[in-house]
């Protein structure tokens, strides 16, 4: 491995600290994720670059919905395009780098197109080696916010962390989940359509040409990993693996500070530095069911607070919701209709025992995804009889329980894809 890669490998407490959900105050995480300073210069206005990409998201998602018809399998690639990887800006790595968009499946079992990136060390390994299916937590709604766009120039704040992968040789691919750089509002916290868009991630990397020449193999072990969101996001995919993507050699799962029960983390945010969450997370849930018809319930603040939602990154979202109750911004509370309580507890993570092992790893200092929140789940696992390696973090909050346990979750992979034996610590 060349020392590019091991150079500041990680690099995390001031570019991670705005990055992943949950953080109060992270008003600095839009500039983070939309200064591309590194990246060469181009004459085309930010209006005419939306376009453009708008209008590549839409020929994609139009030939995934026409290849649906002819029942195209969920991760087949739909477009691919050189891009490159800096965990920071202004350091290059030794990689290799694709931006896709790829088939995935929709919250409502519909064809849908999902773009993402996949990123493989550049060392001269050929022979199959492992894959991590990576999910970030929170950037926000707005497109630009996605992963894929602030790889080439370092800005993607969790980037740091899938260094430490590419640092152990393995590959990682990043998505961007659905409708985050495509077109239609982002399924934020939905949690089917996250994991779908995180199985359908792996299965397009062991598909990729490119990929293959660096050891991308459908015969490698596949990991699957994320924190905050992306710890929802790795959690469901994990309980879906076996059902809806039995052909990836799953061999474990690391998820961190997983926001398990939607209701419960709801109660921790209302009104408090990190309330821009549940605005979020409502307008995710209406993009996955328009019929819940948010804006019906929405006030004028509200829906002034819900374009910031759908075109913003989080830090600005978290600013300009900071100390907001639901009161503050409906007519009437969503949270009282039963179809929005449905919507709700379908995202409840720990009703299914996954099909490999698990780490699950809280700070029981976490302000903005309760530590019980994290022990209930793994409750529920341990019940189910299932194999989960519990790690607490003392003292820690939700960035530091994020930095501090990148490693220990990246060591446990590694020892999955070694195939040693874990039982876990469900008795301890």
């Amino acid at each position: 491995m060349t020392s590019a890669l091991r150079r500041r490998p990680l690099a995390t407490g001031a570019v991670l600290a705005v990055a992943v959900l949950g953080i109060p105050g992270a008003a600095a995480a839009q500039g983070t994720a939309e200064a591309p300073d590194a990246t060469p210069r181009s004459t085309t206005t930010p209006t005419e670059a939306k376009a453009a990409t708008k209008a590549e998201a839409q020929a994609a998602a139009k030939k995934a919905k026409s290849k649906g018809k002819k029942k195209a399998a969920p991760g087949e690639i739909l477009t691919s395009e050189p891009s490159s990887f800096q965990y920071t800006p202004g350091v290059p790595t030794p990689t290799k780098a694709w931006k896709i968009t790829y088939r995935s499946t929709s919250a409502d079992g519909q064809a849908n197109a999902v773009s993402g990136t996949v990123i493989v060390p550049d060392d001269g390994k050929t022979t199959p080696r492992p894959l991590i299916t990576y999910a970030v937590g929170t950037v926000g709604i707005g497109d630009k916010c996605a992963p894929s766009a602030g790889f080439p120039g370092g800005t993607t704040a969790e980037a740091p962390l899938v260094n430490a992968a590419l640092v152990r040789g393995y590959a990682v691919v990043v998505t961007d989940y659905e409708g985050l750089g495509t077109p239609g509002d982002h399924t934020y916290m939905v949690e089917a359509a996250q994991g779908s868009a995180v199985l359908d991630a792996a299965r397009a990397a062991q598909r990729h040409s490119d990929a293959a020449k660096f050891g991308v193999s459908p015969e490698a072990p596949v990991g699957i990993m994320g924190y905050s969101q992306g710890g929802g996001a790795s959690a469901k995919a994990a309980e879906m693996a076996a059902t809806y993507a039995p052909e990836l050699k799953v061999k474990g799962t690391a998820s961190g500070g997983v926001p398990a029960d939607l209701a419960k983390v709801a109660e921790s945010l209302e009104g408090g530095d990190s309330a821009g969450y549940l605005l979020m997370s409502a307008v995710g849930q209406n993009a996955a069911k328009p019929s819940l018809n948010l804006d019906s319930y929405l006030n004028d603040e509200g829906r002034e607070l819900t374009e910031v939602v759908r075109n913003e990154c989080v830090g600005t979202v978290l600013e300009a919701g900071r100390g907001k109750a639901i009161e503050d911004v409906t007519t009437s509370n969503p949270l009282d209709r039963p179809e929005w309580q449905q919507a709700i507890g379908e995202q409840l993570i720990g009703t299914v025992r996954p099909s490999a092992p698990v780490f699950l790893y809280h700070g029981d200092a976490d302000e903005t995804i309760p530590y019980a929140v994290g022990q209930k789940l793994r409750a529920d696992w341990c019940g189910q009889g299932h194999a989960v390696e519990w790690k607490t973090f003392p003292g820690q909050s939700h960035v530091g329980t994020a930095i501090q346990g990148n490693g220990p979750a990246l060591e446990w992979l590694g020892q999955r894809f070694a195939d040693q034996p874990t039982t876990g610590n469900c008795g301890t």
